[in-house]
């Protein structure tokens, strides 16, 4: 596959990138900051230089108006040309190169066997000592950054490539490569986590497996490049990827990485080195050499789950180690090679922990739409376990449920995915009124919305949180309803607290569960919300909710109107119904004064005088419709108490 090379002053100062094979065309821009190809390191290259255009075989060139600088093709200054394989043009001090360098992985059957294998186990790495230490960690302190950076694995892979050849300069060609992994057994499901990792990587619980000859008998003799990427993909089962590679200088020559030396390193989790030749005198032929410019090569395994069956591959000559006189493979890959493995090992792990934690930080991010706010800061500081094992809790329970759905469905029953995007936005708002106020999202029923506070953590200020959530979504829905063409104009809300003891945490069966609360208080919040329709009030509260807001939330905050003793539909026990409303205001037409007549009213229907109650109901404005209620319950009764009055209404249903 085509790769265009930029090469400044530097050796450090490099980059390959691979061109598809494509018919459909590539456009990029070439700069100092130009995303994906950029040239930081030369100052002669503009912000903004080039514009490149690759139609799979040649590259059209042509320097952008801003540029400062002209581009130099073949020794003249032009402003638009065409380059091909081998041909190259310059931009300030660096050079692009367009190469066409093949790479051909061989199996077991192609490969000469080596004649010396060693391999090292991390641990003995570990006690190497660097002879140019300052040289190789200044050289690893930039993966960090190289990770944090990479806006994609394809950009990790140019960069850490980049990396390699800085910190191996004996190498003649590095790769990062990645070995297919078997996927798991139905016992590899079963067991644990770390367990099914590791059985999945062709090792046991207790340690790596040694691969026998088996595992490379059925070798595919020769990988197959991919069109539009620089990945090998074997249809076997032991399939070899080359994710990115470079080579030093641009010689036309191949590359040829083993692929038993690759499955050995990733299976037996330990950096292997095969040498196949011995000697350091180029003009002494050997039958040994794997290739014509390649006499070792070793592969480190990146042993992590967020770098599944990756390696660092690396491999050169001899010519390339300094060494005084001929010297047998030991010595060389004892005094020389095994610095540059230990880098490689270093660089691994590095890589594999940075990734991990990078793997873990997308993954706690994935979970955020499953658990509230208030939820992962517990997690964060408590065994999880702990934090979601159901436990009882006083917990203030809030339903939510959406008002003019079946209107608006009949009216949009050609514009079913429209309705879907409002229904969405609806529920949004009273899930984002819930978490804003450290409420955590228990269900949805359909087109309704379950929250509560008062778990994980205890709150002392659940039902302050609650009456402000319960609030907050009256009036973005009012406030929404007057403007027509909202999505949410023609939605409205009705929504019912309670406050009591209930369970709390992750509750399910074997199968799913969710995190969410359970008991008579949340039933009790439900039916609230459904007597909403009833009373044709919008936020309906019981009395221990009422009694904690009278206590603790000023009425410039909220207020509470008594609306009605009832039994509602399927229960026994009486229940005091409250309403909760915003504070007083122009904007608002129940005042203060409107409140206290019509709880005296509702004092003189419980005690029986229902005249006196219809009379001093009339003070209330018309535009109150929980007082259409009273008025006509009294109004269908002949506006007098039957003889067997108790001050309860009973609703005839839900």
């Amino acid at each position: 596959m085509p790769d265009l090379i930029a090469q400044g002053p530097s050796p450090t100062d490099r980059w390959r990138r691979p061109l598809p094979k494509s018919p459909e065309l590539l456009e990029f821009i070439l700069g100092r900051v130009a995303p994906g190809w950029a040239v930081p390191w030369d100052d002669r290259v503009s912000r903004l230089h080039a514009e490149v255009t690759w139609n799979g075989e040649r590259l059209s060139v042509s320097r952008l108006p801003d540029a400062k600088n002209p581009v130099f093709h073949r020794g003249l200054r032009k402003d638009q040309f065409d380059v091909g394989i081998g041909d190259h043009f310059v931009i300030g001090q660096t050079t692009f190169s367009l190469v066409d360098q093949r790479i051909r992985v061989l199996s077991k059957s192609d490969e000469p066997p080596a004649l010396t294998e060693q391999t090292y186990a991390p641990s003995q790495l570990r006690q190497v000592r660097y002879r140019d230490a300052d040289r190789r960690i200044e050289v690893l302190s930039r993966l960090p950054e190289i990770i944090s950076s990479s806006s994609s694995d394809e950009e990790l892979h140019v960069r850490v490539v980049n990396l390699l050849m800085q910190g191996i300069p004996q190498a003649t060609f590095v790769a990062i490569v990645s070995k297919a992994l078997p996927a798991p057994s139905n016992q590899d499901t079963n067991a644990s986590g770390t367990e099914a990792l590791n059985a999945g990587r062709g090792a046991t619980p207790n340690g790596p497996q040694s691969p026998t000859a088996g595992d490379f008998r059925n070798a595919r003799p020769q990988l197959e490049l991919t069109p539009n990427a620089r990945t090998w993909v074997d249809p076997s089962e032991s399939g070899i990827r080359v994710l990115h590679w470079d080579s030093r200088g641009l010689a036309i020559k191949p590359f040829s990485p083993s692929e038993q030396l690759i499955h050995q390193a990733v299976s037996t989790y330990e950096s292997v080195l095969h040498v196949w030749s011995r000697s350091v005198d180029r003009n002494t032929p050997s039958v040994y050499t794997q290739s014509e410019n390649i006499d070792w090569a070793f592969c480190t395994p990146i042993t992590n789950e967020a770098c599944p069956g990756w390696a660092i591959y690396a491999a050169g000559d001899f010519a390339s180690i300094v060494a005084a006189g001929n010297r047998d493979a030991t010595m060389a890959l004892t005094d020389d090679l095994q610095d540059d493995i230990k880098f490689a090992e270093l660089t691994a792990t590095t890589l594999a922990t940075l990734r991990q934690t990078r793997l873990l930080q997308r993954r706690q991010d994935s979970l955020r739409p499953f658990f509230a706010p208030v939820v992962r800061q517990a997690l964060a500081t408590r065994d999880p376990d702990q934090v979601l094992a159901p436990r009882e809790a006083n917990v203030s329970v809030l339903f939510c449920d959406l008002r003019g759905f079946s209107r608006q469905s009949e009216e949009s029953g050609n514009r079913l995915l429209d309705l879907l995007r409002r229904v969405s936005d609806a529920l949004g708002v009273m899930t984002h009124h819930i978490l804003d106020r450290n409420g955590v999202v228990g269900d949805f029923h359909g087109d309704a919305a379950m929250g509560f506070w008062g778990w994980p953590l205890e709150q002392a200020s659940s039902v302050t949180h609650a009456a402000n959530a319960a609030l907050a979504i009256r009036a973005e829905f009012e406030q929404s309803a007057a403007i027509p063409t909202h999505p949410l104009a023609g939605f409205r809300a009705g929504i019912g607290i309670a406050t009591g003891k209930a369970v709390a945490g992750r509750i399910g069966t074997v199968d799913q569960v969710k995190v969410t609360v359970f008991g008579p208080v949340v039933n009790l919040a439900s039916r609230l919300e459904s007597m909403t329709k009833q009373l044709q009030a919008q936020i309906l509260i019981d009395e221990a909710t009422a009694a904690r807001i009278r206590a603790e939330v000023p009425t410039s905050v909220a207020r509470i109107r008594r609306v009605a003793r009832v039994i509602p539909f399927g229960m026994n026990t009486p229940l005091m119904v409250s309403e909760l409303l915003p504070p007083e205001s122009p904007q608002f037409h129940l005042t203060d004064y409107h409140i206290q007549a019509y709880e005296k009213a509702l004092d003189s229907f419980q005690d029986g005088n229902w005249s006196e109650a219809f009379r001093m109901l009339h003070q209330v404005p018309a535009e109150d419709r929980v007082k259409d209620f009273l008025t006509v319950f009294i109004a269908q009764h002949g506006r007098s108490a039957p003889p067997d009055w108790n001050g309860i209404i009973k609703l005839p249903d839900k």
